[in-house]
């Protein structure tokens, strides 16, 4: 049963306990795994599919028959689901494009910034017991709205050596150029230092578990990277006004993600509290997934009461969970109080679970309390900025002896002469006759 708790008694550890280090062991496979992949390229790959995911692979590469036989079978309703909210994604992300800028106001100096796309993107798509459609949509669409180059997807096949068709066919809505029969470590490895038949990429996105967010933070720095992603998160601040069945099927919306997954609740109602409780209770036992979701309630669940709505907030964003639903009457009261979350769901009609599929921004954010420092994937984590300077002779000569004296003060002697060697007097040529 998940546990109540009152926010001015709670301890710091019980209120944060998210960690997400691998342990020793994880480390050692990876850093395994991460060689040999190195070394031995698709022929490494094809093993761990068979070894990992039970599947003989000939090709690592999805083929376009393979494709078009997904659309073929694939009940057009759902297509017509994935084709809106793809458009909704692209739509919102679209919003996020920066221009490029200039300033000229001072005589003689340009400065500016521009942005320019990465050249190519490796997107990571999660196998498994569920296939995630939506977070091939959120990962690839904002690439393609940044103008990457190329992407290229991995994900794990199934044991008759095909990726789940709904993953196909999101890949080809979304814009996929390439996709790859590979998961775990092995395919994070594959993207960040290239195969015989995978490109390697600039930057690699996606969610996975421990072994696929340990394999990204080892090839950090080969690669860029989008986020270290812990397991999955739900905070729901509601009033006592709040239906608890739904604030309750909303907490397990989360649950049922992961035994990791943390619900938590934050409410000014004790009554509300109690009632969510045993709301859980009832509900818990119907889902398919039930034995995950009892193992997330009862591990890393919570409900946390405060004496009013404004302690509430001071909870969430010291908590800065992944998904912030805010359910109250008046949701856009406490917008701008709320400093620390991934994404926030505004109201008591809201479900989260409305960001996870259609309604535009960003599913990939930040966990485990991240979101104090770091945002939703977004078109910024596929582009570049640089910044560039032009100066004329005349308005560097203005300000020349301030930047040599600053680097003298630095110790810099060979900063300072590279700009006053461009103002030393110029030698007159020698008289007629004599060497110049």
């Amino acid at each position: 049963m998940i546990r109540i708790y009152n926010f001015d008694t709670i301890r710091p550890n019980e209120i944060l306990n998210r960690d997400i280090r691998a342990e020793k062991n994880v480390e050692d496979i990876v850093d395994g795994i991460i060689a040999d992949v190195r070394s031995r390229g698709d022929a490494a790959l094809k093993e761990y599919a068979e070894k990992f995911d039970g599947a003989k692979l000939e090709s690592l590469r999805v083929s376009r028959q393979e494709i078009d036989e997904a659309f073929a079978q694939a009940d057009p309703e759902f297509v017509q689901t994935l084709r809106m909210a793809a458009a909704n994604i692209e739509k919102f992300h679209s919003k996020q494009v920066h221009k490029d800028f200039t300033i000229t106001d001072t005589p003689g100096v340009v400065l500016g910034q521009k942005y320019t796309p990465i050249e190519k993107a490796g997107v990571y798509v999660p196998g498994g017991t569920a296939a995630y459609p939506s977070t091939v949509l959120m990962d690839v669409i904002p690439a393609k709205v940044a103008g990457v180059g190329e992407i290229v997807m991995t994900t794990p096949a199934g044991k008759n050596g095909r990726v789940n068709p709904v993953i196909l066919i999101a890949a080809a809505v979304a814009g996929v150029d390439t996709i790859i029969k590979s998961g775990g470590a092995q395919a994070v490895a594959a993207l960040a230092y290239g195969t015989q038949s995978v490109p390697a990429v600039d930057k690699i996105v996606g969610p996975g578990n421990i072994f696929v967010a340990t394999a990204k933070r080892k090839v950090f720095g080969k690669v860029g990277i989008d986020m270290i992603a812990g397991p999955s998160e739900i905070l729901v601040l509601a009033d006592g006004t709040c239906d608890p069945a739904w604030v309750a099927a909303d907490l397990l919306s989360q649950a049922e993600h992961d035994v990791l997954a943390s619900p938590v609740l934050v409410t000014d109602s004790e009554a509300l509290a109690k009632a969510v409780q045993a709301e859980l209770e009832v509900q818990i036992p119907q889902l398919p997934r039930k034995e995950i979701a009892r193992e997330s309630v009862d591990t890393n669940g919570k409900i946390i009461v405060c004496s009013d709505l404004g302690k509430a907030v001071q909870a969430v964003n010291i908590i800065a969970p992944e998904h912030l639903e805010v359910c109250v009457d008046e949701p856009f009261g406490l917008l701008s109080e709320i400093k620390n979350a991934g994404s926030i769901f505004l109201g008591k009609n809201v479900p989260e679970a409305l960001g996870d599929y259609f309604a535009g921004p960003n599913h990939t954010l930040p966990t485990s309390g991240t979101a104090r420092f770091s945002s939703p994937l977004s078109v910024d984590d596929f582009v570049k900025k640089s910044s560039f300077i032009y100066y004329t002779r005349e308005a560097l000569g203005q300000v020349q002896a301030r930047i040599a004296d600053f680097a003298e003060r630095e110790g810099l002697h060979a900063h300072a002469k590279s700009v006053t060697i461009r103002y030393k007097a110029e030698k007159m040529p020698e008289k007629e006759g004599e060497p110049l």
